[in-house]
């Protein structure tokens, strides 16, 4: 792990890192990998209990870890959780957006009280921790911004329109900062992973043959959540700005920006392919609970 993350070290020698969502899933397995490290670390979590059992035991095993119990869609406990780090540590070299939710239904389905949740958690919560951590990362003359999106910010596939917004605006956000940011050597980078399995069911609202499908697609994925946190670790030390994660992701990236009617063309393949297997699903909850 060292050696993998030798040029972030290099950048950064004195390794201060804050991570929102940082309590479960991606941003757990980004917080060990950096910990590895031997990184000083900010977590900040609204799920107090899994927030103070991680802290418990990281702490416990030596890792200089502060944690933050609060919720990025408040702006301010967010900026003041990342000042009091700041502060602690005399400053902040990488700041990670990891915090998310997952949903899906298609467009006329999706209440507009789901659209505000996810807006609110998926992207001002990346805008409030962008606006939280730029300040840090600018006063010590280079940083590093790391904003998780995830593959449907390009994919946009279908049945899952206020995900693939949000992501697609974290997207255009990361694009415009990293040229905003460039001239204070602040790097911006997005990453945009494909399915791998994570915890991010357990906030999802939608109809329950999409939270099957996404379970099953997780379940038989072939990367972990470790794998992508070391994979959009690695990837970030390079200094990639666009962090597109499995074969399929990247082939997929390209595809979409090479031939976009083509890439159309296979979103509807893929629609069609959804609806057959939310009836086999369907066959077989039925059958299970017979």
């Amino acid at each position: 792990m060292k050696l993998r993350f030798a040029k972030l070290a290099a950048r950064f020698p004195r390794k201060r890192a804050f991570i929102t969502g940082g309590s479960s899933g991606l941003g757990l397995e980004l917080t060990r990998a950096l910990a590895k490290d031997g990184w000083r670390l900010g977590m900040f979590d609204r799920n107090v209990e899994r927030l103070a059992a991680v802290e418990a035991d990281l702490s416990a095993a030596g890792v200089p870890l502060l944690a933050y119990p609060g919720d990025v869609t408040h702006a301010d406990e967010l900026t003041v959780a990342v000042n009091s780090f700041a502060a602690s540590h005399d400053g902040l070299d990488v700041m990670v957006n990891n915090a998310g939710v997952a949903g899906s239904g298609e467009f006329m389905e999706i209440p507009l009280e789901d659209w505000r949740w996810m807006m609110e958690i998926n992207f001002l919560g990346v805008v409030h921790g962008c606006r939280a951590a730029i300040p840090h990362l600018q006063r010590n003359g280079a940083g590093l911004l790391i904003n998780i999106a995830s593959a449907a910010a390009f994919a946009s596939a279908p049945g899952m329109a206020s995900y693939n917004a949000t992501k697609a605006a974290v997207l255009s956000l990361s694009e415009t900062l990293a040229v905003e940011l460039r001239e204070s050597r602040t790097q911006v980078s997005v990453a945009m992973p494909t399915f791998f399995k994570t915890a991010l069911l357990e906030s999802f609202r939608g109809p329950q043959q999409s939270r099957l499908r996404a379970g099953s697609l997780m379940e038989g994925a072939k990367y972990s959540a470790t794998d992508i946190a070391a994979a959009i670790l690695y990837r970030a030390s390079r200094g990639d700005t666009y962090i597109a994660l499995s074969m399929f992701g990247r082939w997929a990236w390209r595809l979409k920006r090479l031939s976009p009617g083509m890439f159309m063309r296979l979103l509807e393949m893929r629609l069609k392919m959804n609806a057959e297997e939310d009836q086999t699903l369907a066959a077989s909850q039925t059958r299970t609970l017979r």
